[in-house]
């Protein structure tokens, strides 16, 4: 697909782009999309033929554009299993997302394991490693903020869907824990990296991540879902307390807490550490502050407690010594852990896709991913009761039940952490509700403009979080 064939296809692009999953300004309207960089990686002519494009996306709304990245395929025709993957028709082809053809992801495949380059694109295998030889892959569904497929329960690519400048720090990070021979994520295999136009003036380019690959966790399960299927047992039971329940969470909670202990001190090993003074502690404050103010600006409940809050993240300043940080997972939470038959893995290392890149790779203290943990088992404690019939409140037994399991997971998972980090991030209780409560507060914004639904959840939260600070709940 030539330059001309993909600036014909940006009409189309307006219309196909708002029902992807991945497309992450469905709240706004596409007024203009422009092609801002692009690589044949096949002829023109081929069938299928291949293309790797960055689009630049407008919007009614003035607000700042968004980048993505596209892999085209294109034939004559299509029929079956590529029909629902169609963008449009340019000239003589109907060109759509390429992901869903099985002969492109194999073209992909091989190219990294035989570590090719086509022109701007480079197909990198990780050193000393054999990325498995196997056939066509299949998407992964469900994903949101990125697209995979995979490769006979043996491998998964992941194609970033966000065109970021620089190295994407899920990339990075399973190359730092790849030194380290971590077996807390699966093991990388290898990536595809690329160019986008940088934001200088003289039009130069910068590097950028395009997709990674590596093990397919086979025979696993998240942990959401192991986590939802627990406490719907548990709220099934008439008056069993959650470890009397055949689906007790905790023991999986506590091996968890080890899992992510494990990943902090891998990272702290291959990244470095350091500690904060009261000015660099001082502006992870003044952060917490910021993202407060934005959600006090949007949501009345949070606008009348804004001093409250404030005084709770100010509590971030009370480490005695200075806060630890090192690099960190950055958007942690059940759903980024996988139950394998050996043990748990953490996996999804790019951070909020949403934030800036460089706010992405700040060193933070690693109580911040074991607040975000703590945030997820009270999701998973009181999603079911969060779709309870709308209008009407659960009965409060069954809230008094969802928050009995909560404290029981968050407590394993904290006893579990604190096993293999040597410290228990409840030691330093003021840090840490600090963490959870700016957590809190921006599930409360993204809550009330995504899944109204869900809003009482962090709404609780944050509330137990400001009054009840002895409340052993906090540990």
């Amino acid at each position: 697909m030539s330059a001309p064939t993909l600036d014909a296809l940006l009409p189309a692009l307006i219309e196909w782009l708002p029902g992807q999953r991945w497309f992450a300004a469905k709240d706004r309207t596409v007024s203009e999309v422009r092609l801002i960089g692009q690589q044949e990686i096949t002829p023109a002519d081929a069938v299928p033929a291949v293309a790797h494009a960055v689009i630049a996306v407008s919007f009614t709304d003035d607000g700042p554009d968004d980048r993505f990245q596209l892999l085209l395929g294109s034939r004559p025709e299509v029929s079956g299993d590529l029909e629902h993957a169609v963008i449009g028709r340019v000239a003589d082809r109907v060109v759509y997302d390429g992901l869903a053809d099985g002969e492109i992801s194999r073209l992909l495949l091989s190219l990294i394991v035989s570590d090719t380059t086509v022109g701007s694109l480079r197909f990198v295998p990780e050193p000393a490693t054999e990325a498995p030889i196997v056939g066509p892959g299949r998407p992964l569904l469900g994903e949101q903020s990125n697209s995979s497929v995979i490769y006979g329960e043996r491998a998964i690519m992941k194609l970033f869907r966000r065109a970021t400048p620089g190295l994407n720090p899920d990339l990075e990070l399973h190359r730092a824990l790849r030194r380290e021979n971590s077996g807390e994520v699966a093991p990388l295999l290898g990536a595809i990296e690329g160019e986008i136009p940088g934001d200088d003036p003289d039009g130069g380019v910068r590097p950028m991540t395009v997709a990674m690959l590596q093990d397919y966790a086979a025979n696993s399960a998240d942990g959401w879902s192991m986590a939802l299927t627990s406490v719907r047992d548990l709220l099934a039971e008439g008056d069993l307390r959650p470890d009397e329940v055949g689906g007790d969470f905790a023991g999986e909670a506590h091996r968890l807490g080890r899992t992510i202990a494990s990943v902090h001190i891998e990272l702290a090993r291959a990244l470095g550490s350091e500690r904060l003074g009261a000015d660099g502690v001082a502006a992870i404050a003044d952060w917490m502050l910021e993202r407060l103010d934005l959600a006090a600006g949007a949501v009345d409940a949070v606008a009348a407690r804004r001093e409250d809050i404030a005084r709770v993240l100010t509590g971030v300043r009370a480490a005695d010594d200075g806060l630890l940080v090192q690099r960190v997972h950055g958007d942690l939470h059940l759903g980024q852990t996988l139950r394998t038959p050996r043990g748990w893995l953490a996996i999804d290392f790019e951070g909020e896709p949403s934030r800036p890149l460089d706010d992405r790779v700040r060193p933070d203290s690693p109580l911040r991913d074991v607040a975000a943990m703590l945030r997820s088992f009270d999701y998973a404690a009181f999603h079911q009761l969060a779709e309870w019939e709308t209008g009407n409140e659960a009965p409060a037994y069954l809230q008094r039940r969802a928050q009995e399991w909560a404290d029981r997971n968050r407590s394993a998972f904290c006893d579990g952490y604190a096993a293999i980090a040597g410290t228990d991030p409840r030691d330093q209780m003021a840090v840490l509700r600090a963490y959870e409560l700016d957590k809190a507060v921006y599930e409360v914004l993204y809550e009330t403009r995504n899944r109204p639904n869900w809003l009482t959840i962090p709404l609780r939260s944050m509330v137990r979080l400001i009054d009840d600070p002895d409340d052993a709940r906090d540990a």
